[in-house]
C-alpha cells in the first residue's frame, strides 16, 4: 500500500485534480488509495466499469482541464482497452497517465491467469514508459527508499505527460507489477495533506497558448510561461492562406487578421471567427484562381475534415509553415517547415488577394435564418390571403429537421460558457460546410478521428468544465452509430456528480457518411447496406430509460430550439430523426 499511496499522493501534490478508475483485483491498492484521496477532498474520482470508457473519460477531462489525468486499471485485456484513448491522446497532444496493474515478472510468459506482456503495449504512443519495480514490505513512516522511488516515478510521469519544448503533451505509461497480498492498511502518513507543488509543470494550455502559437486545447489562453525560441517572421509578399485545423486555437485568427490574409478555419478549430473567415472554403480551394493561386500556407492545428485542404498541403510546390500544435507534426508535402511560433512582419496588406477571397466567401455563405414572415399577408383584409400567410407560417414552424437545421440549432444555442463536442460522424462535415463564424469552445477527437469514445470524452469535458460550480452546458453532436459504439458511456455511478450534458443524436438509421464516398458508385445497394451503411433500428428511448437519462425526440426546429435553450439539471439524450 505504501507504493500505491506514494504514487498517487505525489501526482495529486503535483496538480492532478481527477482520477479515473476501473475496478479490478490486481489494482485494488491503487483503488483504495484513490478513495481516500477523494474522501479527503483532494481529488475527484470517476469510476467506470469499462476500461475503454474510462480511458476516454480521462481524455475528456484532460482535454478540457489541460492537466494530466491518471486512469487506473487491472491487468490483462483491461490494459489493452486503454489503447484507443492512448492513441487519440498521442496524436492530439492530450496529457494522460496510464497506471496499469500487473503480475510480477516471474508470472509473465508462464501461463499465469489474466497475464500478458504489458510493458511496451502502447509502443511509440507514450512520452514515458516504465515497468516499475515490484513493491516490497516496508515501514510506515513515509520516508523509505521505496516511497521516494514511487514519488520520483510519479514526478517523471507527470512531467512527461505534460510535455516540453521538444515533445508535446501525451500519454505516460507506468506499469505496476504487484505480488500478493494485493492490499493492506494504508500508511499513516497518507492521511496528511500536502501543499501543492510550487514547481509543477503548468497546465498544457498555458504551455501552448501564446498569441501566435498553435494548440492550447480550445484555444482560449492568451499568454505563455514556456521559454521558446524567437517567433518565426512571416514576410509579406507571397499569396498566403491561414489554415486552422482541430485544436488550432485563437492564434490562427490573430495571424490572419494581422497579416491581412484569408482564414480557412475548420468547425473544430476554435478559430472559426473574425472578419477574414472564409465561408464555403472547399469550393474555393478547388477554384484555380483562389486555391490554385496560393503560394504559402500557414497551418495551425490538425486539419482533417476535407480532402481539399489535404490536397493543398500535399502540394510539393507549396510553401507550408506548420505552427507547433498539441499533437503530431504536420508534413504532408515532405518539406513542411515546423516552427514553434510566428509573428507577422510590418507591411501593406495585399488587398487584391484578400478581397478576391472575401468576395468569393460572401457568395458561398449559407443563409440559415428562418424565412421572414409575410406581414402583409398576415394583416390582409382578405381572409384567403390571411389564411395563406398563416399556413405558410405554420409550415415553417412544423418543417421537419434536416442535417443543416440541426447543426445550425446547436451552433446558435452554444455560448462561451458552454462546450460543444463534435463526434466523427457525417454531421461534423455538414457543420463545417454551412456554419458561420462564432467564438465558442469546441472539442472533437480528431487526433485519429475515430468514432469510439465520443460520449465518454464529452462526459469528461462536461465534468471538467463544470467543476467548482461553473455554469454552462456541454452538448455533443453525433450520429447513431457513434452513439451505439460508445453506449456503455451512458452509465454513470449514482453516487457521482451528474454533469449538465446534452447528447444530440442525428439518427438516420446507419452510416450515411459512406453514401458520399467512392464505394457508393461501384457497390450494389445490398452490399452497401450490409457492410458499410449497417442499418440499425435501436429504440433509443429504451436505452435512455435503462441508463437513467432524460429522453426527447424533437421533430421540428422550434421544438429542438426549446430543448437546447431551456435550463437543464442533468443528462439529456435528444434523438433527432433524419432522412438517409
Amino acid at each position: 500500500m505504501d507504493a500505491a499511496s506514494a504514487l498517487l499522493d505525489e501526482l495529486v501534490h503535483l496538480g492532478v485534480r481527477d482520477i479515473v478508475l476501473s475496478p479490478g483485483s490486481r489494482s485494488q491498492a491503487l483503488a483504495l488509495a484513490a478513495t481516500v484521496l477523494e474522501r479527503a477532498g483532494r481529488v475527484s474520482l470517476h469510476v467506470r466499469i469499462d476500461e475503454r470508457v474510462a480511458g476516454f473519460t480521462a481524455l475528456g477531462l484532460a482535454r478540457e482541464s489541460r492537466l494530466p489525468v491518471p486512469v487506473i486499471c487491472t491487468s490483462g485485456t483491461a490494459v489493452a482497452n486503454l489503447l484507443p484513448a492512448a492513441l487519440e491522446a498521442h496524436h492530439a497532444g492530450v496529457p494522460l497517465i496510464l497506471l496499469t496493474a500487473d503480475r510480477p515478472p516471474e508470472l509473465r510468459g508462464v501461463g499465469a491467469n489474466q497475464t500478458t506482456r504489458q510493458p511496451g503495449l502502447f509502443g511509440p504512443s507514450t512520452r514515458f514508459a516504465l515497468d516499475a519495480p515490484v513493491p516490497e514490505d516496508i515501514d510506515d513512516v513515509g520516508d523509505s527508499t521505496q516511497t521516494a522511488t514511487f514519488r520520483a516515478i510519479a514526478a517523471d510521469a507527470f512531467a512527461a505527460a505534460s510535455g516540453s519544448v521538444s515533445l508535446p503533451a501525451g500519454p505516460a505509461h507506468v506499469n505496476l507489477p504487484v505480488r500478493e497480498p494485493l492490499a493492506g492498511s494504508l500508511p499513516a502518513w497518507f492521511a496528511t495533506e500536502r501543499e501543492p507543488a510550487e514547481d509543477a509543470p503548468p497546465p498544457v494550455e498555458a504551455a501552448s497558448g501564446a498569441l501566435y502559437q498553435g494548440g492550447g486545447g480550445i484555444g482560449l489562453a492568451e499568454s505563455s510561461d514556456l521559454d521558446q525560441a524567437m517567433p518565426y517572421a512571416l514576410a509579406r509578399g507571397p499569396r498566403t492562406l491561414v489554415i486552422a485545423g482541430a485544436d488550432a486555437g485563437v492564434g490562427a485568427e490573430q495571424v490572419a487578421h494581422d497579416g491581412g490574409w484569408p482564414l480557412v478555419a475548420e468547425i473544430v478549430s476554435g478559430a472559426r471567427f473574425g472578419r477574414n473567415l472564409v465561408h464555403g472554403y472547399r469550393a474555393l480551394l478547388r477554384d484555380e484562381s483562389l486555391g490554385g493561386a496560393v503560394e504559402r500556407a500557414i497551418v495551425f492545428g490538425r486539419p482533417t475534415l476535407s480532402r481539399e485542404i489535404a490536397a493543398l498541403l500535399s502540394d510539393p510546390e507549396l510553401d507550408v509553415i506548420a505552427v507547433r500544435g498539441p499533437g503530431e507534426r504536420l508534413n504532408l508535402n515532405g518539406h513542411t517547415e515546423p516552427v514553434e511560433s510566428v509573428r507577422v512582419d510590418p507591411g501593406e496588406t495585399d488587398r487584391e488577394w484578400l478581397g478576391a477571397w472575401m468576395r468569393a466567401s460572401q457568395a458561398q455563405e449559407v443563409d440559415l435564418g428562418a424565412p421572414a414572415p409575410d406581414l402583409a399577408g398576415l394583416s390582409a383584409s382578405d381572409p384567403a390571403a390571411r389564411r395563406k400567410a398563416v399556413d405558410a407560417e405554420l409550415a415553417a414552424v412544423r418543417a421537419p429537421l434536416d442535417r443543416t437545421t440541426l447543426v445550425d440549432a446547436l451552433w446558435r444555442a452554444t455560448w462561451p460558457h458552454d462546450r460543444l463536442v463534435f463526434g466523427s460522424s457525417r454531421l461534423v462535415r455538414v457543420a463545417d460546410g454551412v456554419l458561420g463564424g462564432k467564438k465558442v469552445p469546441v472539442h472533437s477527437n480528431r487526433g485519429v478521428a475515430g468514432i469510439d469514445g465520443t460520449i465518454a470524452t464529452a462526459t469528461g469535458i462536461a465534468l471538467a468544465s463544470q467543476a467548482d460550480g461553473h455554469s454552462g452546458v456541454t452538448r455533443v453532436l453525433l450520429g447513431d452509430l457513434a452513439l451505439l459504439h460508445d453506449v456503455g458511456a451512458l452509465l454513470l455511478p449514482p453516487s457521482e456528480r451528474e454533469p449538465r450534458l446534452q447528447v444530440v443524436v442525428g439518427n438516420d438509421g446507419g452510416g450515411t457518411i459512406f453514401d458520399g464516398l467512392e464505394v457508393a458508385q461501384v457497390a450494389s445497394p445490398e452490399d452497401m447496406d450490409r457492410v458499410l451503411f449497417t442499418p440499425q433500428a435501436v429504440r433509443l428511448e429504451h436505452l435512455a430509460l435503462a441508463y437513467g437519462w432524460e429522453y426527447h425526440r424533437p421533430t421540428t426546429r422550434s421544438a429542438l430550439d426549446q430543448l437546447l435553450t431551456s435550463p437543464i439539471g442533468g443528462r439529456q439524450l435528444i434523438e433527432v430523426p433524419l432522412e438517409r
